[in-house]
């Protein structure tokens, strides 16, 4: 935080701290809350509300630190409408795989993807075991319309309810120790902007941080990983299925062994075509994804062997 311009942080007396006791300097400014003194300042509201999301979300997104009591009266505004951030006694902290899910979900949520944002929350062990995936991704696909400005009508929210009874399915979201302080920071954040009740969105101000801070590469080479090694899974099951693959299988290898490495120049490159759109399209459609990449190394194999002729 020292590099942006928007935030002050407090000096710190170590000489008065302890384990207990935090003594930092004094910084007047005005709440974050106290609309009618920021008026007053002509302080644009819409814009701190906007500055505090940015600072605490890229916080969390790239440092994996964040604030964890962020409450009004720990945060207020200077004259010029930098923010300053009081009582570090309650700092959260969480591992880069916690990190990387976190961001994962937040981008499947800008680029409206509900298979994705029940994977990323089924990583963060944010779904009890043994729930209906498709009811789930029904009713995120109704939450991620509403927080892009389409809200879904009261019939499809009926109709939803009216399918999770029918299918004795209930929404098993439960709360990970490990994100406990997260989303109270979160709650505690989503008050300030209920307070000040300006024109918000507050998806736009997650790309933002995705785009500024590069952090939505990362997600897809997580992504990636994460379909591969799925489809490996799949594979797997696939080959102790069928017994003629397996041999196919084996005799390419054996005849790969007995001849010199050649250069499949069309096979190769058509079966990689095919086995890179698969692995994207695995992210969407796990079947239609499992059978494109498994096409691939058939189709490999076979060129493989029509060499021999």
């Amino acid at each position: 935080m020292a590099e942006n311009p928007k935030v002050i942080v407090p000096s710190v007396f170590d000489d008065f701290s302890s384990k207990n006791v935090l003594t930092m300097e004094y910084l007047p400014g005005i709440k974050v809350t106290n609309i009618d003194a920021l008026e007053e300042k002509n302080i644009d509201r819409e814009q701190l509300v906007v500055d505090v999301h940015q600072i605490f979300f890229t916080m969390l997104l790239k440092h994996s630190i964040f604030h964890a009591d962020p409450h009004p009266g720990n945060i207020s505004v200077t004259d010029e409408g930098k923010l300053i951030l009081y009582d570090y006694g309650m700092v959260g902290r969480i591992n880069n795989k916690t990190r990387i899910n976190l961001i994962r979900l937040y981008l499947a949520l800008v680029e409206k993807n509900p298979p994705r944002v029940v994977s990323a929350m089924d990583d963060l062990k944010m779904l009890t075991p043994g729930y209906n995936r498709s009811i789930i991704e029904k009713g995120i696909e109704l939450s991620i319309r509403s927080m892009h400005g389409d809200k879904p009508d009261e019939m499809e929210v009926q109709s939803l309810m009216e399918l999770a009874n029918k299918t004795m399915s209930k929404f098993p979201f439960i709360l990970p120790k490990n994100l406990a302080l997260y989303l109270r920071m979160t709650s505690i954040i989503e008050g300030i902007y209920k307070t000040h009740d300006v024109d918000f969105k507050f998806l736009k101000v997650l790309k933002n941080i995705l785009q500024q801070e590069n952090l939505i590469t990362s997600a897809y080479i997580e992504e990636i990983k994460i379909s591969f090694d799925t489809f490996l899974k799949s594979v797997n099951s696939t080959l102790r299925v069928g017994s003629d693959m397996e041999k196919l299988m084996d005799e390419v290898q054996i005849y790969m062994k007995k001849r010199k490495p050649v250069v499949l120049i069309s096979g190769s490159i058509f079966s990689s075509a095919i086995f890179i759109g698969s692995v994207f399209l695995f992210q969407s459609n796990e079947y239609l994804g499992s059978i494109g990449m498994i096409s691939s190394g058939i189709i490999m194999g076979i060129s493989t062997l029509l060499r021999k002729y």
